[in-house]
């Protein structure tokens, strides 16, 4: 990972804590980002032409702007950039509820920044908190329409003209320990919807969402279609779901070994 384009600035580094749940107990997650270095970050604090002078994809999340005013603005200079030097740019919705405490709700800040993306990825909830689409999902349920979201994901398609395409997952919630994992992408052309795994004897959840976007953009550049690059997205954040912490530490050919089929957890010597 090149460093070279970091930036020091006052403040802190933002931490998190997670209590891990466990079959009906679920995960709580507590945010320590007050005064992070991020947070205070002011606009113009990055010279955005130099730092993406060679980026082709430029990837935000919803996590940020929720963080502060100056935040918000800094994630909407950053994107602006982006699009101002041709990359690619892409935006995961992330809604926090207990980070967005500086004035204004999501819904308020997220749809100026998604009218500057040409990917969208979410989950329901996003799309009600983050964008006010409602539709009549019950993200409680434990169990999904799965004929529905091809429905929210045209009417986000159709909100935001600018969007390529919106990738939208399918978390079936039946304990902290045991999920359905599944995930839809639509092109404008056309709907893809994904294999659904059963995810059970969960050892982390928490970083999920994140290996599915960071290997939505890895399949969107590299692989031959868009229902690949989805396919090899779920299966990367269900293998996610088998290791402790936030980040997903298998091998794009580990991903694919799943994709084709073998995922009966057989010891391999």
């Amino acid at each position: 990972m090149d460093v070279q384009q970091i930036v020091r600035g006052p403040g802190r580094l933002g931490a998190y804590f997670v209590e891990t749940g466990a079959n009906q107990r679920p995960s709580k997650v507590v945010y320590d980002r007050a005064g992070s270095a991020i947070a205070v970050a002011q606009p113009g604090t990055i010279d955005w032409k130099r730092a993406l002078s060679n980026a082709y994809w430029f990837h935000i999340t919803g996590i940020t702007p929720a963080l502060s005013e100056s935040a918000a603005v800094l994630t909407l200079e950053a994107i602006r950039a982006a699009r101002a030097v041709n990359a690619v740019t892409s935006m995961d919705l992330n809604f926090r509820n207990t980070l967005w405490k500086w004035g204004k709700r999501a819904h308020e800040v997220m749809p100026e920044l998604l009218q500057q993306a040409d990917y969208c990825i979410a989950n329901e909830e996003d799309c009600q908190k983050c964008l006010d689409l409602h539709l009549d999902i019950d993200v409680e349920s434990g169990e999904l329409e799965r004929e529905k979201y091809q429905q929210l994901a045209e009417t986000v398609l159709s909100t935001y003209p600018n969007l390529k395409g919106v990738a939208i997952t399918l978390r079936e919630s039946r304990s902290a320990s045991h999920n359905g994992w599944s995930a839809c992408f639509h092109n404008r052309e056309q709907f893809f919807l994904s294999r659904r795994y059963e995810v059970t004897h969960i050892v982390d959840r928490v970083g999920g969402g994140d290996s599915f976007a960071a290997s939505l953009i890895y399949g969107l550049m590299n692989l031959e279609s868009p229902a690949e690059a989805l396919e090899f997205a779920v299966a990367a954040s269900a293998l996610k779901h088998s290791i402790p912490g936030d980040f997903n530490r298998f091998s794009a050919e580990e991903v694919m070994a799943l994709v084709r089929g073998g995922g009966s957890g057989r010891v391999q010597r």
